[in-house]
């Protein structure tokens, strides 16, 4: 026993003596020499560009939610949310719980650590528009929301749970960023060149993109801050927006599914053919096209009959039929029309479906685009806000829009003749002012299919096209179309003093609160 425990005393003086000479080594363990210590920040710059449309949220608010409530699409899935306007708290919240963390984050922090820099100004103006971008589709969305202190928590604890602020406050400092973004920009600092999945590292475009999203911050409040919306729409047109199609803001995805980099219109989690089958060209959009002989028809739509089949495709331009809103998988039989129920046995398959040749992973994700300019300058003429030809900037609109289909597939081209033919149809110049606006909002409407969340909030400030709401006895709040999505429900127990601000400001968190800019139609 004496020799035992003189040999544990002497194992125990060597482990003493080892742990105080090594002491150093044994912290020296708790660091990762392998962690990244700097970042590039076009790095994150670039990441988050391509959440931006590359997560699986822009296939909730986009197409679950805001392409049927506008009446693009139609399904009669139930997961469809926005077809019967169904409340789902997880497609509802979508873009706000991962864009705060997964885009927003991003480059706020990309803005943190390049602010002093010179050097990296360019970085640092991109990511500032493209935050107000993202922040921008997200108070229309959801109207207050978390706009200076969103993304800077690493800054510090202060941020940690963010206030929501006033959409007209979000709206003004939005203005300021940009403007400010926009004049930043400098060939004598580091280019950001390949890493800029958008313009390629070309400056002036970006500036002609900040002025873009200007005018259209500027035509959003137009009915409810005339004098503010006037001076920002000139001073940004007089800057210099878009003036083609090469301007358009989309992002560009490489071919094949890799990750964060793929259109998420076409969910990386579902396959090629998926809307095509559960979700169909709705009646409003098809009998509006058919109305207006619209040469766009077969390429918004792929045919009637099995998606996952090509031979069974009918793709005779009139044997196209919508399906019509606000029905479900069972007395959608009572709508098909009278000798087309027996073409398909799966019902649905008598309606006429997505093209499936826009739904690849690599094509353009739209921001803004060079139509959506012109339009809005033909309403800033009827306005009087801006000089020239109101008919001009109309037609430019139309066919920037028609050509525009051809970045998705080179089979999506629409001659001249057919285009001026088009135009020429629609009787701008005949019409009166309030039918012109009409006009203007309809075209506007077609041209940012895809872009529903676009669509959704210009059919809110304007009222056009006019839509009849559907009829579910299961609609959430009511049988109408939703002003808005509710929160992100995480909020409600996370951050509860703010959201409880924000919605008692707003007057509440529903389908039915409209937002600031919101006049009602």
């Amino acid at each position: 026993m004496r020799i035992l425990n003189k040999m544990t005393g002497l194992m125990l003086a060597s482990l003493m003596f080892a742990t105080s000479c090594s002491e150093q080594d044994l912290l020296d363990l708790n660091i990762n020499k392998n962690a990244v210590e700097n970042i590039d920040m076009q790095y994150l710059f670039s990441l988050g560009t391509l959440r931006i449309g590359g997560e699986y949220e822009n296939t909730r608010a986009n197409m679950l939610y805001a392409a049927t409530m506008i009446q693009h699409t139609a399904s009669t899935a139930g997961y469809f949310s926005g077809d019967k306007y169904f409340y789902s708290a997880q497609y509802s919240g979508a873009y706000m719980e991962t864009h705060y963390t997964g885009v927003v984050r991003l480059f706020s922090e990309v803005i943190r650590k390049t602010a002093d820099d010179p050097n990296e100004v360019n970085v640092n103006a991109a990511a500032t528009i493209l935050r107000v971008f993202d922040l921008l589709r997200m108070t229309d969305m959801y109207g207050d929301i978390p706009y200076t202190q969103a993304g800077y928590g690493l800054e510090g604890e202060e941020n940690w749970f963010p206030t929501y602020e006033p959409q007209k406050e979000v709206y003004y400092k939005m203005i300021d960023d940009l403007k400010a973004a926009r004049d930043k920009f400098s060939p004598s600092a580091r280019a950001l060149g390949t890493q800029d999945f958008i313009y390629g590292g070309d400056l002036d475009k970006w500036k002609k993109f900040a002025n873009s999203l200007l005018m259209r911050m500027a035509m959003r409040m137009s009915n409810v801050d005339p004098e503010k919306a006037k001076a920002v729409f000139t001073e940004a047109n007089s800057s210099g927006a878009f003036s083609s199609n090469d301007d358009i803001a989309f992002i560009h995805y490489a071919p094949g599914p890799q990750g964060v980099n793929r259109n998420g219109l076409n969910d990386g989690y579902w396959n090629t053919y998926k809307y095509s089958r559960d979700c169909k060209i709705s009646e409003t959009f098809m009998n509006w096209m058919d109305a207006n002989d619209d040469p766009r028809k077969m390429i918004i739509t792929g045919g009637i009959g099995n998606p996952e089949d090509a031979s069974t495709w009918i793709t005779d331009p009139n044997e196209q039929i919508g399906m019509p809103n606000g029905y479900n998988s069972t007395n959608i039989r009572d709508v098909v029309p009278a000798g087309t129920l027996d073409r398909f046995s799966t019902v649905q398959q008598n309606f006429s479906m997505l093209n499936i040749k826009y739904l690849d992973w690599e094509d353009p994700y739209y921001l803004i685009s060079y139509a959506e300019v012109e339009l809005m300058r033909a309403e800033a003429v009827l306005k009087g806000w801006i000089s020239g030809s109101a008919e001009t900037h109309f037609d430019n609109g139309i066919t920037a829009a028609m050509n525009a289909w051809s970045y998705f597939d080179p089979s999506f081209v629409i001659t001249g003749p057919q285009i001026q033919s088009y135009v020429a149809a629609r009787g701008f110049g005949s019409a009166s002012n309030e039918d012109k606006l009409r006009l203007i909002a309809e075209e506007y409407w077609a041209a940012t299919f895809l872009n529903d969340i676009e669509s959704w909030s210009n059919w809110r400030r304007t009222g056009y096209p006019v839509l009849t709401p559907t009829q579910d006895p299961n609609a959430f709040e009511g049988n109408f179309i939703p002003r808005r999505l509710r929160y992100w429900e995480s909020e409600i127990g996370s951050n509860p003093e703010n959201y409880q601000a924000a919605v008692s400001r707003m007057g509440g968190d529903l389908f039915a609160t409209k937002v600031w800019w919101d006049g009602g139609n």
